[in-house]
């Protein structure tokens, strides 16, 4: 019974846990009895009030391109490995005899690490991109919520 709570809650955690560092627009609330129409008509002006002060349209950002997918060849790391490789491999071929064997296995080891590293590099250009997106969209909330605040709503 024990073992289910805990992988319950890693659970829960593991997949509620990315979410919660994403960007969240304000939650907005009429504190002071503002009608509905005054509130739609204050979410409007402290939007665009939000976008000119920061320079970041929230809408924009959203709906921005995410880096380019597909095969990551970019920035020579295949063709860099196959060369260390071969030169690895040629040494130890020539030890063994057979220069050019061990030069075209290093090669081949080689390439797949360089494509390896070149993956890693296309992820961690994602994961960039994906944090200045969620960085530009708070720093626009934070803008929103303070205006609206100034006009007596509860922001959360």
């Amino acid at each position: 019974m024990k073992w289910t709570g805990v992988a319950g809650v890693a659970l829960a955690t593991s997949v509620l846990m990315p979410a919660m560092g994403m960007a969240q627009q304000p939650v907005v609330y009429p504190a002071k009895g503002q009608n509905p129409q005054q509130q739609v008509a204050d979410q409007g002006q402290c939007q665009a009030w939000a976008k000119q002060s920061t320079g970041i349209d929230p809408v924009a950002v959203a709906q921005a391109p995410a880096p380019a997918q597909g095969p990551a060849v970019g920035g020579g790391q295949r063709l860099g490995g196959a060369a260390r490789g071969a030169a690895g491999g040629a040494a130890i071929g020539a030890i063994a005899g057979d220069a050019g064997a061990g030069a075209a296995a290093g090669a081949v080891v080689g390439t797949m690490a360089g494509g390896r590293r070149a993956r890693q590099a296309r992820a961690q250009e994602q994961q960039n991109a994906e944090a200045q997106k969620q960085q530009a969209l708070n720093t626009n909330y934070r803008a929103f919520a303070a205006c609206m605040e100034a006009r007596g709503y509860s922001v959360k």
